[in-house]
Parts: C-alpha cells; sequence; structure tokens
C-alpha cells in the first residue's frame, strides 16, 4: 500500500531508539523526509546518517524535550530546513512509573506538557500543509487500571488530549489521533533492563501478554505511521490500540 507520504515532512521526538527509531525508519521508508531528537548527540549523528542512506532528508537534534524553549526552536528550525511540516509524533516519556511527587512532574512536565508545546510550535506549519496530522504516543496503561501511578494517569490525559485536538481542529482538515502500544521489548530499553535486573516484574508483565510475548517497536512504527499518513484521511480522534489483546478494556 502506498501511504502517499512520499515528499512530506515528519517530526518525531525521540527517533533513535525504541519505537521512536521504529516509526522514524517507517517515515523514512515510505518517503517522508524526517526531522527527530534524542538526547544524546552521537545517537542522533548515527540515526541521521542512517536515515539519509534510505534517500530522504534527515534533521536530528540533541535536545531535552522537557525544555520547552529548546524543544520550540527545534520545531521552528525543522521546519525551515524541511521546508514546511505535515506531520508530528509526540513520542517521547520520561516512563517514571511511581507514584512520589517526583514522578507526577516528570511525567507531566515530559510526556504531557512536551507534547502540549510540540503541538503549539507545530501548529502555524501544520496550518500550511494539505495533509496534517498529530499523533500522540499513550499507552494500553493509559486506558486500563493497572499499579503504574503517574505514568497511566498522563497516559490516559494524552488521550484525552488528542481527541480534543481533533474535534477542535478538523475544520482546519488538521487530525489527531492517539496510540496506545501493549509491552514493547527491544535491546536497551525498560524491559531489557527488566529482564535482567528485575526479573519478577519482567514475568508479571509477560505473563498478561495473551500472545506469550512482548511487542516489538517494528510493530508499533508502522501502525503510528499509517495513522499519521494521508491514506488514513478520515481517521481522527481515536485511541489506536497495538497491544496483542493485552489490554482488557472494550473500546465502542
Amino acid at each position: 500500500m502506498d501511504l502517499q507520504l512520499r515528499g512530506k515532512r515528519a517530526l518525531v521526538t525521540g527517533g533513535t531508539k525504541g519505537i521512536g527509531r521504529a516509526i522514524v525508519n517507517s517515515f523514512a521508508d515510505e518517503g517522508a523526509d524526517v526531522a527527530f531528537c534524542a538526547r544524546t548527540e552521537a545517537d542522533v549523528i548515527a540515526t541521521a546518517k542512517a536515515v539519509e542512506e534510505k534517500g530522504v532528508r534527515a534533521f536530528g537534534r540533541a535536545l531535552d524535550v522537557g525544555d520547552g524553549d529548546a524543544l520550540k526552536g527545534w520545531v521552528a528550525d525543522a521546519a525551515e530546513a524541511l521546508g514546511g511540516l505535515d506531520a508530528v509524533v509526540a513520542n517521547v516519556s520520561a516512563l517514571s512509573a511511581g507514584s512520589a511527587e517526583e514522578n507526577w512532574q516528570a511525567e507531566i512536565n515530559v510526556d504531557l506538557m512536551h507534547s502540549v508545546r510540540l503541538v503549539e510550535a507545530a501548529m502555524p506549519h501544520l496550518e500550511q500543509s494539505d495533509a496534517a496530522s498529530i499523533t500522540l504516543i499513550s499507552s494500553v496503561s493509559g486506558r486500563d487500571i493497572d499499579f503504574t501511578g503517574a505514568y497511566g494517569v498522563v497516559k490516559g490525559a494524552l488521550i484525552v488530549y488528542a481527541h480534543s485536538l481533533a474535534y477542535n481542529l478538523a475544520p482546519k482538515g488538521i487530525r489527531a489521533n492517539a496510540v496506545s502500544p501493549g509491552n514493547t521489548f527491544f535491546e536497551g530499553g525498560f524491559w531489557d533492563y527488566a529482564k535482567e535486573n528485575l526479573p519478577d516484574i519482567y514475568e508479571t508483565f509477560m505473563g498478561l501478554n495473551p500472545t506469550g510475548r512482548m511487542g516489538t517497536p517494528e510493530e508499533v512504527g508502522p501502525a503510528v505511521v499509517f495513522l499519521a499518513s494521508p491514506v488514513a484521511s478520515r481517521i481522527t480522534g481515536t485511541n489506536l490500540l497495538v497491544d496483542g489483546a493485552l489490554g482488557k478494556g472494550v473500546q465502542f
């Protein structure tokens, strides 16, 4: 299927590892130019090189998305470098799964407010696009009640925020959706760490997966890119679960 993304301009936060890297790769494989950020300069440089080898333009920058000014400056520079923006994906998470005040602060500032700031910074550029989309990466923990404290609550807020954006931006032709992955395993990620250092937690969560395994970034990335693409032009205000039936809630 041609997702009609060739020549489009996508922007992804947290694009060098895990789900973010899979999203960047999927955009590039479809012919879209991609801007992305991450904390580590070396990872940004290596990812930009790999993306450009696919025959598209890459614009990477090392920054902390919790720094609002740095985030807004990067969005403006990325739009200038790529000649505009058509799709933005807020992917970064603090992964602060506790109930202490610092967990709440980290989740609100990184997961929620970085998404809000990203949307606000990208809006002038999205308004100029004929295929504009916003995608927020939430989690199955944002819909089902579990014991992740601040993480699940803030991920739930992202789903509500995406739906609100969809309703209010529909007259402008800008779509907004959320994607909620389940447990996603990749080398260097949280579940890789848990497998080696927190075996009881790892086995508990592994046992919740009816497929008998966790997902992979490569199973999430294409779903995100499809939802962000012009092919999904009638899909807005939805929460797409990519969880292998992990979640027990029913979406009507």
